[in-house]
C-alpha cells in the first residue's frame, strides 16, 4: 500500500506511535474486510489529551486508518542477561559460584523487607559465603561480573550440614584387616573395626538476599506470574512447574512423598535431607532456586537438585518456617 509507505515517517513522529503496517479496520472489537492503515501505540489516549500535531487522522489519502493499543515493544531478554527489575526465573549467583536461578520476591517477617529466595549453594556459595557479600544478576557463569550486575547482598542462609562420601566398604575392610593384623605382630590391644557412618540430616537448601533497591527486582516470575499464595499438602501424580534459568518454563508430576535423599554437592561433600518431594525430569543444571508452583499458581517448593530421571524440592512450608519469610 503505497499511501502507508509514503506516511509512515510522518505517523512514526507522533506521540506514543511504535509502529505502522497494513491491516483490517475493527470496529466494535470485531475485524472488518476493509483495509486499512494500521497504527500501533503505546497506549490509546483521547485525541483531547493529545497536540493537534499528534492526532490520528481518521482517514489518510482515501484510506481509512485504525489505532491499536500494543503496549511498549522491547526486544526479548534471554534469561541468561542482565534484567532490571529482574524477575523470578533468571539467572543469579553469589559472586563465586557459576550460575542458578533467582526464586521469587518475599517479605522478611522479621524486617517487612522485600528479599530474593534462592537456594544456599547459589546465594552463599554452600556456606562458604557471609553475610553482606556481593550477588550478581546474571550470576558469574553468565558474564555477571561488572559494577552494574551487582543486584543485592546476601542477608541469610540456612547452613547445609555435609558428610563425607563414604569410601568403597570393601576397601575400607581391607585396611582394617591390614592393620589389626600388623596391631597383634606388634602387640598392641588395640583394634581397628569398619563403620558406616552417617551424616546429619537437613530439611532445606535456602538462602534469601537484600536487593541494594526496591526497584531492581519485581515479585513477578517469568511466564507465571505473581505467586502470593503457598500450599502444605502434596499428592502423588500432582502437577507441578517450574521457571528456570536453564530449561524455562517445565511441568511434571510429584512422584515420591516424604523422601529421605543423599544429594552431591561436589569436591567429596554430601547431604542428606529429609521430607523431600520428588517430582518428574523438569530441570537442569542451573535451575537450582527455582519456585515450584501448583497448577493454581500457589508455591509447592523450592527446587535444588535433581538428575536426568527426577527433581528434588523443599517444601515451601519447611523454606518458609526456618526463613521466617512470607509471600
Amino acid at each position: 500500500m503505497e499511501v502507508k509507505r509514503a506516511q509512515e515517517h510522518k505517523l512514526l513522529q507522533k506521540k506514543n506511535v511504535v509502529g505502522v503496517g497494513i491491516g483490517k479496520k475493527i470496529v466494535e472489537g470485531k475485524q472488518t474486510d476493509q483495509d486499512c492503515i494500521t497504527v500501533m501505540v503505546n497506549q490509546k489516549v483521547s485525541p483531547q489529551a493529545l497536540s493537534k500535531e499528534d492526532v490520528i487522522p481518521s482517514e489518510i489519502e482515501g484510506i481509512l486508518t485504525d489505532v491499536v493499543q500494543v503496549g511498549t515493544l522491547r526486544a526479548f531478554a534471554e534469561r541468561t542477561d542482565r534484567w532490571r527489575p529482574a524477575p523470578g526465573g533468571v539467572s543469579i549467583g553469589h559472586y563465586k559460584i557459576t550460575a542458578g536461578t533467582l526464586g521469587t520476591i518475599v517479605k522478611d517477617k522479621r524486617t517487612g523487607k522485600r528479599l530474593i529466595l534462592s537456594n544456599n549453594h547459589v546465594l552463599a556459595n554452600s556456606n562458604d559465603a557471609t553475610q553482606g557479600e556481593e550477588i550478581l544478576q546474571p550470576g558469574p557463569y553468565d558474564g555477571g561480573k561488572n559494577p552494574q550486575d551487582r543486584i543485592a547482598t546476601l542477608d541469610r542462609f540456612i547452613p547445609i550440614k555435609f558428610g563425607i562420601a563414604p569410601p568403597d566398604r570393601s576397601a575400607a575392610k581391607f585396611f582394617a584387616t591390614f592393620y589389626n593384623l600388623l596391631a597383634k605382630f606388634l602387640g598392641s590391644f588395640h583394634r581397628l573395626r569398619a563403620i558406616k557412618t552417617s551424616a546429619e540430616t537437613n530439611r532445606v537448601d535456602a538462602a534469601l538476599a537484600l536487593p541494594l533497591a526496591n526497584d531492581l527486582v519485581t515479585k513477578a516470575i517469568l511466564e507465571i506470574g505473581e505467586v502470593t499464595e503457598w500450599i502444605e499438602d502434596f499428592q502423588i501424580g500432582m502437577v507441578v512447574k517450574k521457571s528456570g534459568r536453564t530449561t524455562k518454563l517445565t511441568e511434571g508430576t510429584v512422584q515420591v512423598l516424604d523422601a529421605t535423599v543423599t544429594i552431591q554437592y561436589g569436591e567429596g561433600k554430601i547431604a542428606t535431607f529429609t521430607n523431600q518431594i520428588v517430582a518428574g525430569p523438569m530441570s537442569q543444571p542451573g535451575d537450582s532456586g527455582s519456585l515450584i508452583v501448583d497448577s493454581q499458581n500457589r508455591a509447592a517448593g523450592l527446587l535444588f537438585a535433581g538428575s536426568e530421571e527426577s527433581t528434588i524440592f523443599n517444601p515451601i512450608k519447611d523454606v518458609i518456617s526456618l526463613l521466617d519469610i512470607d509471600f
